[in-house]
Parts: structure tokens; C-alpha cells; sequence
């Protein structure tokens, strides 16, 4: 019988989550897991109770040509990484120690909360340009892998 490493579990269930997004430039999911549990999870999107960027006729972001990883404060979602934040908080889970499972790079904004929350380890699918994240992790001594599905493994 063949299964699935913990790893690729994890980051299996990462796309699943992604899939609630309504974010229309990329739909991103996060779990939060400490000793093989998930602690939460979550999606990017607008939040509870805003109206999704579909609904007001397009992205903010899309109509002002900002480019990717610049000017976060204008999107109206709310990142996979602060909404998994901000469910443990609301439920009074402690996410210190845990490994965040990701979609997408974290960004230097989520980065710095998940150095303040405790995270240890990040491991994420695709990249995302922002080049400040990767440094202020790598200060704070955060564990961060690029999980390669291909290999079933990661890279540097």
C-alpha cells in the first residue's frame, strides 16, 4: 500500500483549502500543524462578511496594475497565512512550535506574524516575489523549504 508522506499530506490538503479562495489574481491555502495535527487552516479572501472582489465587478488590484508581492494594503483579502492567525486566535489555539503548510511563499507582512506567533517551520508550493520575507525569515531563524511534488522531497 502506498501513502502519501505527512508532508505531502499536508500540503495536499493546502490545495484543497486554496480552493475556497475567491481571490480572482490566486487562490492560496495555509495549514497550521503541530506534531502531525492541523491546529487551522486558512484561505485568502475578503473578510467575513465583505463582498468578494467578483461581486464589486473586479480586482482593485488588476484595475491599478500593481504588480505582485507591491502594494498588499490595497487588496481587500485578507492572506491564507493571517486568516490561519486569526482562526487560532479566535479559538484559543496556540500555534507555537507548528509548521505552516503553504500554497505560496509567505510574504514579509505574514512573515512577521508568523515569526510573532512562533511558527518554526514554513513549507511552501510555489515561490512569490518578495525578497524582504525570505531575508527577515532567514534572520528569525524560521525553517523554510520549497516542497518540490515532483520529488516528493524538498529544495533549498
Amino acid at each position: 500500500m502506498s501513502r502519501p508522506s505527512w508532508d505531502e499530506y499536508f500540503m495536499k490538503i493546502t490545495e484543497l483549502v486554496a480552493s475556497r479562495s475567491t481571490c480572482l489574481r490566486r487562490q492560496v491555502g495555509a495549514v497550521l500543524v503541530r506534531n502531525k495535527r492541523i491546529l487551522t487552516t486558512g484561505y485568502n479572501g475578503p473578510p467575513a462578511g465583505i463582498e468578494h472582489c467578483d461581486k464589486r465587478g473586479g480586482c482593485l488590484r488588476d484595475e491599478l496594475n500593481i504588480p505582485s508581492g507591491e502594494r498588499m494594503e490595497l487588496s481587500r483579502a485578507i492572506h491564507a497565512e493571517q486568516n490561519a492567525i486569526i482562526q487560532a486566535a479566535k479559538m484559543g489555539i496556540s500555534i507555537e512550535n507548528s509548521t505552516l503548510y503553504v500554497t505560496t511563499h509567505p510574504c514579509f507582512t505574514c512573515a512577521k506574524m508568523l515569526i510573532n506567533a512562533g511558527v518554526k517551520k514554513i513549507i511552501y508550493k510555489e515561490g512569490y516575489p518578495d525578497s524582504f520575507s525570505k531575508g527577515i525569515l532567514k534572520e528569525a531563524q524560521v525553517e523554510v523549504k520549497q516542497f518540490n511534488t515532483l520529488l516528493k522531497d524538498y529544495k533549498e
